[in-house]
């Protein structure tokens, strides 16, 4: 009759990001400042998803956030209640200063596959301040590779093909 498990050992596992966070020895500065920086990045993009989500309300439309669901390649599904079409909208926080917008594969190929509905839209934040969105529409992102994960894409030449939500 074969024996029961015998536990030999264990371990406790704990996230670097926790102990960055906590200040824990052996971390240096910058990898605190790279745990405050990901708090900040997050926090601009909650901010840029607030600030699109209220304009398309404001707009007559319902949007809805399905930024948790992976692979879809944007962030809110927004419905127009009379006419029943939905816009994809890829949403993009960028912080005062920034120059590039960069886009996933997946968020290059929405906007390839649903061309006339999908809508980047970019706010600008610095501090507290949260700028209307610019939504780019019809953009030429090109054709990712096929080992591409994402690709970069300049910030003021995305401004200016944008302009008012329509």
């Amino acid at each position: 009759m074969p024996a029961p498990p015998k536990v030999t050992g264990g371990s406790l596992i704990i996230p670097g990001g926790l102990l960055r966070r906590l200040g824990a020895p052996g971390f240096s500065q910058a990898d605190r400042a790279e745990v405050a920086d990901a708090a900040e990045r997050k926090r601009v993009e909650l901010l840029a998803m607030d600030a699109v989500m209220a304009t398309e309300r404001a707009l007559g439309r319902g949007p809805r956030d399905v930024s948790a669901e992976r692979g879809l390649g944007y962030d809110i599904e927004s419905k127009d209640p009379t006419t029943g079409e939905l816009l994809f909208i890829e949403v993009k926080g960028r912080q005062a200063g920034a120059s590039t917008v960069t886009l996933t594969k997946n968020e290059i190929l929405a906007a390839l596959n649903s061309a006339e509905r999908f809508r980047l839209a970019i706010v600008e934040v610095d501090g507290d301040d949260v700028r209307d969105p610019i939504y780019v529409q019809g953009f030429d992102f090109g054709q990712p590779g096929f080992a591409q994960t994402s690709a970069n894409f300049d910030l003021t030449t995305l401004l200016k093909h944008g302009g008012d939500p329509a």
